[in-house]
């Protein structure tokens, strides 16, 4: 094959929760535009048929499926109807997640166990129900995790939520090894600032971007200069990033933990400070 036809996913089903909005979003679109049939689940229902219109415009199947990842049992009943429509799954990005900021010791206990439940818990269940379906017709596949920087680093006021993606990376590592004997590869791909839905304030409903938040020149400043390439990543690079995990282009690739993060992960506590000099902290002299 050649390197295109490596890149296609022609002929391949992916499963793309919280599919919806963001980052699964852009996952599911970067996918169908390469070839792939998708199953989009996701809470909000405008968004999965939003997302299977699309799909479909581009030519390939979709099947919306509205799902609250933490129901573990909507979870199942999403996979059993992909291989019931289907006959067969290939790809599965686990992505839904979510957070909400409060420091450790003012967050009640129901919202550790809903951090858990939608971070952590959706992520087994969605795995453990599709990567027999992936060994069964010994083709193999490709599962995509989508932790998050924060699982690489401390997390302050957002504790529970860097610990449970700390956890999907663990988890990948692990389930890279125990399903390596049926070709099914596991990869994580670890974000850092991203334009979504959710971060510019569209939490629910449809997508519209015409009624995102939009950052101050101040906030913008501030978050360029913490960033190496001096911008937040679009959903859509992460979605290019997860159908090539997804394709044969990386048939060799599993276990690996790739940041997508502008840089943050390599700066390490470096910051541009005011007058876009290098620095750890605002004031000091970057070649002090």
């Amino acid at each position: 094959m050649n390197a295109v036809q490596r890149l296609s996913l022609k002929g391949k089903v992916a499963i793309v929760t919280g599919g919806g909005g963001g980052i699964g979003r852009a996952c599911a679109l970067a996918m169908a535009e390469l070839g792939a049939d998708l199953v989009i689940a996701d809470i909000v229902p405008e968004r999965c048929d939003e997302v299977a219109a699309r799909i479909s415009e581009l030519g390939c199947t979709a099947l919306a499926f509205p799902t609250d990842v933490m129901n573990t049992d909507r979870i199942r009943e999403c996979i059993a109807a992909s291989d019931d429509k289907f006959g067969r799954i290939d790809i599965l990005v686990n992505n839904a997640g979510g957070v909400a900021y409060k420091p450790f010791l003012e967050q009640s206990e129901r919202s550790w166990r809903r951090h858990i439940d939608i971070n952590f818990v959706s992520m087994l269940a969605a795995t453990h129900a599709a990567a027999p379906i992936m060994a069964r017709g010994g083709r193999g596949g490709s599962i995509i995790n989508v932790a998050s920087i924060e699982g690489m680093r401390a997390g302050p006021n957002v504790a529970v939520y860097a610990a449970c993606k700390a956890a999907m990376i663990s988890f990948t590592r692990s389930m890279a090894l125990e399903l390596s004997g049926d070709n099914i590869r596991v990869n994580c791909i670890a974000p850092d600032h991203t334009i979504t839905p959710g971060g510019r304030g569209n939490r629910s409903g449809p997508v519209d971007e015409s009624k995102w938040r939009v950052p101050t020149p101040e906030q913008d400043d501030r978050m360029r200069r913490v960033i190496p390439l001096l911008r937040e990543g679009e959903a859509y690079e992460c979605g290019d990033l997860a159908a090539f995990l997804s394709s044969d282009m990386a048939s060799y690739i599993t276990g690996a933990i790739i940041p997508i993060d502008g840089g943050t992960s390599a700066a390490m506590g470096w910051v541009r400070g005011s007058q876009g000099q290098w620095t750890q902290m605002e004031g000091q002299r970057a070649d002090r």
